[in-house]
């Protein structure tokens, strides 16, 4: 990035890069604003962050005060390791390690005068170089086919005063800590999923609260996660490169009050037996025999003079990386609507909804009962559990191994015991409860957890018509069930990270949660999931399934696409910075693959209904995206973007030569989708548009407004039909309830999450019901219906588009969305023969509101208007 302070820095972010001579730009002040703050002060995107390993952090921040008309001339950042001694803040300023800094930003209006400083924020550093490590890698003495979990201790004392306390872990497969018997943190399934021979995440608590004068003791658990796939599954995980017993990397640093510090690090004086945790499966699930657990091996005073020394181990990954992404976590309990009991052993629990995540068990019976709870998504037609759409792709080897089936063991204390599975997670709705012995359960001895990655919710949409509205409530539900350290297709049968299903997610999904910190570290994935040749996996992370010529570009799209998406909602480069040598790499590796100039291989519009669509057509027409894209990309960080340019206007005349009449305005078969996407990727000639968007609605209307598409149509179809003037039948549509249609998944079917199929075959053995790559028709919603629209030309929402449609369905519909700039929000309602629409603008942004033909441009602030009915 250029080192001054220009339209480009703007654009891409007010707060990136702050250097210290912004300060003395348009020096001179007037008197104070006294109606605009900077607020939401954030680092890294962050609230507050400790465990940063950034030595060039980014901060960003909005305003308070919705000063109508306010415009920032210029700001200056202020930083120090005191709130009370901050000084101006320049890119490349030496942070320190293991370091709290504070932070805050006052910014100059239009005008000239300063409004006021904000209030103070901070965030603290973590590890920036492999000799900020004191600890050292260590495992136990068994093998890869172990089943029983590894657990790990170590004692040690406290004798001062303790300021604060950080503990910094990273395993190669999933860990649960505890300190003093208490465990730590918030986040499970810690941590996130990675190329685990390329990258390893590392974690950052604050364990202050935890450490106490005297013993102390510090116990981990460590579960096999994707690290040491046991089990057999179609994806080849149980033949993973990087295979091996599970490892810890620990390291607790105290600091006293006396401003001396101590550091207890994982290394062979730790003590490891095994316990409890006899088994666990991401696919399965966990085995958990409460009568094997040694009272009090968290705690200080157990006596482990039986356990063996921890044993050295070499560390899995050269790169280990901070987790900066938010953790998996508990976001909502849920409890059951009804239980059916079978018999005094047997008992099928139902939601209220489909979820990710996992169940907790209160029971009391004798020692030695074995309880099963068996997961999923359907019922059979006596009440029993269903599981025949999700365990296709599951082929168990091991005696007594079911897939989505956690099993406790009581250990028959006579009191209640409480039972929860840590190492995996599951997709459900129904839960089929089943004991060895008679056991008495009721609905209250069973809670769902619904738990994922716990990103921020950023938008909401609601209208007048309840479909739409449980729509896009599904397509929330589905979006986050599935997110679990990466997007993936599933949260039952695959649980993998998907390409397309991912970028053509990414709208509805930024739209609705604030995601940047979970999509970076994905596209750090994509990096790692890249071979010597330049092809990258259709799932990502994987070792070694998916690569070649299927899934192929479409797919593969992925890497331009969601750094795209980061920009445009972001104003975000990182990810593209990164990414440029992966790009580069591809994009040669796919000319090898060229037969004329075309890609005659790779899938296309995936699960559609009746009519196929070309693949040679959409690979080549991805193809001619991925060059448009890097021509982007090129000229935003300062390359040359002239032969990315060429290749793409090459590409463009070549899919036109074939696929294109020009006369009747028919792409390929002419199938909606074929119409849509040639009007998306703006491949259409200039003065050719409407003949082809008239032919898409022609298909449309012939077909009874029923769509007939897969995921690319589902992304395509309905915005291509509404920027060309057909809303109406877009909302034809959208809004029927016959299969196949959204409506048929929510209001015909009940369904609370989007199924991967527009109809499930009469035996149940074909598909998920909790995809969302069918979800996009919920991000049309919010920008054609409520109107709320990023403006490519000026990213990160400094200028906003604001489009409603004032469909004649509707009597009203808005829409909110939190960007990085602040809180966007579009509301209309008809008022007898006339429409009124409330928009409101953020602070420092700008807005083109366009109803039809008319377009107003407008500041920050709040605005009304009226149009006719």
């Amino acid at each position: 990035m250029n080192n001054k302070i220009n339209d480009a820095t703007m654009r891409i972010k007010q707060s990136i890069y702050i250097y210290a001579f912004a300060a003395l730009l348009l020096g001179g002040c007037k008197s104070n604003n006294e109606l605009t703050i900077p607020t939401n002060l954030r680092t890294e995107y962050l609230t507050e962050p400790i465990g940063l390993d950034t030595s060039s952090p980014r901060f960003t921040w909005e305003y308070s005060g919705n000063e109508e008309g306010f415009k920032a001339s210029r700001y200056e950042v202020r930083i120090g390791t005191s709130p009370d001694d901050l000084r101006p803040y320049a890119e490349g300023m030496a942070l320190k390690p293991h370091t709290r800094y504070y932070w805050n930003v006052t910014v100059w209006d239009g005008e000239g005068r300063p409004c006021a400083t904000s209030e103070t924020a901070s965030f603290e550093t973590a590890k920036f170089d492999p000799s900020d490590w004191s600890a050292s890698w260590i495992t136990d003495h068994k093998d890869k086919e172990f089943e029983p979990a590894p657990l790990f201790r170590k004692s040690f004392p406290v004798g001062k005063e303790v300021k604060d306390a950080r503990v910094y872990v990273a395993s190669a497969g999933y860990h649960e800590l505890f300190i003093n018997g208490e465990r730590v943190g918030t986040n499970y399934l810690d941590p996130g999923y990675t190329h685990f021979d390329k990258r390893i995440l590392y974690v950052t608590h604050d364990v202050t609260s935890l450490l106490k004068q005297g013993d102390n003791a510090v116990a981990a658990v460590l579960g096999n996660g994707w690290y040491n796939e046991q089990s057999v599954a179609v994806w080849n995980f149980h033949e993973a490169r990087w295979r091996d017993r599970p490892r810890l990397l620990c390291e607790l640093r105290i600091t006293y009050t006396d401003g001396t510090t101590e550091v207890i690090g994982s290394d062979e004086t730790w003590k490891t037996s095994t316990g409890a945790y006899t088994y666990n499966n991401i696919y399965s699930g966990d085995k958990f025999d409460a009568r094997l657990e040694e009272a009090g091996w968290k705690t200080a005073h157990f006596d482990d003079s039986k356990w063996e020394a921890a044993l050295p181990a070499q560390a899995p990954a050269p790169l280990l990386v901070a987790q900066q992404m938010p953790g998996i976590r508990i976001t909502e309990e849920v409890r059951p609507v009804s239980m059916k009991r079978f018999s005094d052993q047997l008992y099928v629990y139902s939601f209220p909804k489909n979820m990710s995540g996992l169940c907790r068990l209160k029971v009391k019976g004798e020692a030695g009962t074995r309880i099963t709870l068996k997961h999923g998504e359907l019922l059979k037609k006596d009440g029993r559990l269903e599981q025949g759409n999700i365990n296709v792709y599951y082929h168990p080897v091991k005696p007594d191994e079911v897939f989505q089936m956690d099993v406790f063991t009581l250990k028959g204390t006579g009191e209640e015991e409480i039972f929860m599975p840590s190492f995996s997670y599951h997709g459900f709705q129904y839960v089929e409860v089943e004991s060895s012995r008679p056991v008495t359960l009721t609905e209250e001895n069973l809670t769902g957890l619904f738990m994922h990655t716990d990103v921020r919710p950023s938008g909401s949409f609601a209208c007048s018509n309840p479909l739409l509205n449980k729509i896009w409530e599904a397509t929330m539900q589905a979006y986050r069930s599935n997110l679990h350290s990466i997007p993936t297709d599933c949260p039952q049968r695959e649980k993998n990270g998907w390409t397309a299903d991912a970028h053509i997610a990414i709208d509805l999904g930024l739209l609705g949660f604030d995601g940047i910190t979970l999509y970076e570290k994905w596209m750090d994935d994509i990096i790692d999931n890249q071979r010597e040749a330049g092809e990258i996996s259709g799932i990502i992370p994987s070792s070694g399934w998916g690569y070649g010529e299927w899934p192929g570009p479409v797919w593969d799209a992925v890497m331009f696409i969601i750094p795209n998406a980061l920009y445009d909602y972001y104003g975000e480069s990182r990810s593209i910075e990164r990414l440029y040598p992966t790009m580069l790499r591809y994009l040669d590796y796919l000319k090898t693959k060229e037969k004329d100039g075309y890609l005659p291989f790779g899938l296309g519009d995936w699960v559609y209904w009746k009519a196929t669509t070309n693949n040679e057509y959409t690979s080549t027409a991805y193809y001619y995206l991925d060059y448009k894209l890097m021509a982007r990309f090129a000229s935003l960080l300062g390359k040359d973007a002239a032969p990315y340019q060429e290749k793409a206007n090459t590409l463009k005349s070549l899919i036109n030569q074939k696929f294109f009449n020009a006369e009747t305005g028919v792409y390929a078969e002419g199938t909606q989708t074929a119409q849509a996407l040639a009007l998306y990727l703006g491949l259409v000639p200039e003065g050719k548009e409407q003949l082809v968007a008239d032919k898409l609605r022609e298909v449309v209307a012939g077909n009874n407004y029923f769509l007939d598409f897969g995921l690319l149509g589902s992304k395509t179809v309905p915005a291509m039909l509404t920027k060309y003037g057909y809303i109406e039948d877009a909302m034809k549509m959208i809004t029927k309830t016959e299969a196949p249609s959204w409506g048929y998944w929510v209001e015909t079917m009940g369904y609370s999450t989007l199924p991967e199929t527009w109809t499930l075959s009469p035996k149940f053995a074909d598909a998920s019901l909790n995809h969302v790559f069918m979800g996009d028709v919920s991000a049309w919603m919010m920008n054609q219906l409520a109107g709320i629209n990023h403006d490519d030309s000026a990213p990160g929402f400094r200028h906003i588009r604001i489009t409603p449609h004032f469909v004649k369905e509707l009597d009203w519909a808005k829409g909110e969305y939190h960007s990085v700039r602040g809180r966007i929000a579009s509301e209309w309602k008809r008022e007898g023969d006339k429409v009124m629409l409330t928009v409101t603008i953020p602070a420092d942004c700008s807005a083109d509101i366009v109803v039809g033909d008319q377009t107003e441009t407008v500041s920050a602030g709040t605005h009304t208007f009226t149009y006719p009915a």
